[in-house]
């Protein structure tokens, strides 16, 4: 089993997906982007347990990505070891480096 890396790459924002905001009928109050911050990375050395602060939802949506490095698997592109794959939130979306370490 390898260790791996998650960074996030890039969030979008409602606006940046609808071209305006979507408000929550419950509260009246503008659907926020994302809590993850571009650029931040987790460490991933159990394949059980969710990085403390990384979404719970987003750790489903690339579960099997994560799965397939544990499991000493591959996708190759773009490169060996490295691919990149989305949450599945279609208001607010972020997309995830995926990195096999060596260590």
């Amino acid at each position: 089993m390898k260790n791996v890396k998650i960074t996030v790459i890039k969030k979008f924002s409602p606006v940046d997906v609808f071209g305006y905001e979507i408000i929550r009928k419950s509260t009246g109050k503008p659907i926020p982007p994302c809590y993850l911050e571009e650029g931040q990375e987790f460490i991933v050395k159990s394949h059980l347990k969710v990085p403390e602060e990384f979404c719970e939802q987003a750790w489903h949506d690339i579960y099997d990505t994560l799965m397939i490095y544990y499991c000493d698997g591959d996708y190759e592109y773009p490169e060996p070891g490295v691919t990149y794959t989305p949450c599945n939130d279609g208001v607010r979306p972020v997309i995830f480096k995926i990195e096999k370490l060596s260590k």
